[in-house]
Parts: structure tokens; C-alpha cells; sequence
């Protein structure tokens, strides 16, 4: 039983194989070389011409204000119950809604936020938001 010392064929190569890496690379350089021409052609199209009438103009919007006491205001103005509901209904019936901002006081219960919310819904509103304080 003979044991070999060191013998010169046994060193371990400590080299990096780059032919593989070079492989990868050209492949991707011909796929974007393939795949470039296709993204930057592009296609003449004439486009028709139109008159530039303006469109009609936004109504202003409304703000709704539910204070503390659960009293509702339209524009700054106390309303009734049945007042809001005739408002309301007059701003469902036209053709172009106003937007209606909703604000109400952080300390109001939700039961009277939520009885506006329900009448605008009931009359057809579209365009209902909620006004909110930036958090500083």
C-alpha cells in the first residue's frame, strides 16, 4: 500500500472560470440588441381635428357642516330637517350635481353625520366628500 505525497497533478485551481459569464452576457446583449428597435418605433398616426369649446363649468360646491350639537348648516346657514331634504332634492334634480362637502365636528355622534349621509344617498346624490383637518 503505497501513499502518494504531493504529487503536481493534484494542486487545486484557484482560477475563475469566465466562459460562462461571457456566455451570459452575450446573450443578453443580443436580446436587447433584438429587443431595442422594437421599443423605440413608433407609428405615425394623424390625429382628427376638434374644436376647442370649453366644456361646462363646475358648479361651486356646497358645504354641509353637522356642528357639535348635531344642528346641520348649509353653506353657513342652519337648516331644519325638512329644509335639508328640499335642498337636497333640488341639487339631485339637476343635470350637473354640485359636490357637497361634508364637515362635521369631531365630537358629534356619528347617528346625526350618518342621517345626512343616508337623505343625500335616498335623493340621489353623486357627489358627496368628507372634509377633514390636515394631521400637523
Amino acid at each position: 500500500m503505497a501513499f502518494s505525497v504531493d504529487s503536481p497533478d493534484d494542486d487545486i485551481i484557484s482560477e475563475i472560470n469566465m466562459t460562462p459569464l461571457v456566455d451570459v452576457m452575450l446573450v443578453l446583449l443580443i436580446i436587447f440588441m433584438i429587443t431595442m428597435p422594437v421599443l423605440t418605433q413608433s407609428v405615425l398616426v394623424e390625429l382628427p381635428q376638434a374644436s376647442a369649446e370649453p366644456t361646462t363649468t363646475q358648479p361651486d360646491s356646497i358645504a354641509i357642516s353637522v356642528l357639535r350639537d348635531g344642528t346641520v348648516q348649509w353653506n353657513s346657514e342652519a337648516v331644519t330637517a325638512e329644509q335639508l331634504q328640499q335642498k337636497l332634492a333640488q341639487i339631485a334634480q339637476l343635470p350637473q350635481q354640485p359636490p357637497l362637502q361634508l364637515m362635521a365636528d369631531k365630537a358629534v355622534q356619528y347617528q346625526h353625520v350618518l342621517t345626512v349621509m343616508a337623505l343625500a344617498q335616498q335623493l340621489g346624490i353623486t357627489q358627496l366628500g368628507f372634509v377633514t383637518k390636515p394631521v400637523e
